[in-house]
């Protein structure tokens, strides 16, 4: 069964750095688009970062210049690389990708649980 799995969140400064990893687990065929959201209290979950199997990337304004997707297709493993971080970065951040493994019909959107990144001012 395939599953993603986020690592990286945590409690960081405002003008400091996280890295995200999301990894992709089971019998796995093809991986297409992976992405990252976030979904900070109160609000609804929005685009953070695509990037496509080629490497195509696209950013939600907020993070252009700061924020880094980028991915590993031999390993499976997207990264979301966040610098200049601000506290209106906190949000529960998670993993998503269109991936066609064993048991799919065709190609599924996967989502991982989630994990926290706090930025404290």
């Amino acid at each position: 069964q395939v599953q993603l799995v986020e690592s990286g969140g945590g409690l960081v400064q405002a003008g400091g750095s996280l890295i995200l990893s999301c990894a992709a687990s089971g019998i796995i065929f093809r991986i297409n688009t992976m992405g990252w959201y976030r979904q900070a209290p109160g609000k609804q979950r929005e685009l953070v970062a695509t990037i496509t199997s080629g490497g195509n990337t696209n950013y939600a304004d907020s993070v252009k210049g700061r924020f880094t997707i980028s991915r590993d297709n031999a390993k499976n493993t997207g990264y979301l690389q966040m610098n200049s971080l601000e506290p209106e970065d906190t949000a529960v951040y998670y993993c998503n990708a269109q991936i066609y493994g064993l048991g799919d019909s065709g190609l599924r959107v996967y989502w991982g649980q989630g994990t926290q990144v706090t930025v404290s001012s």
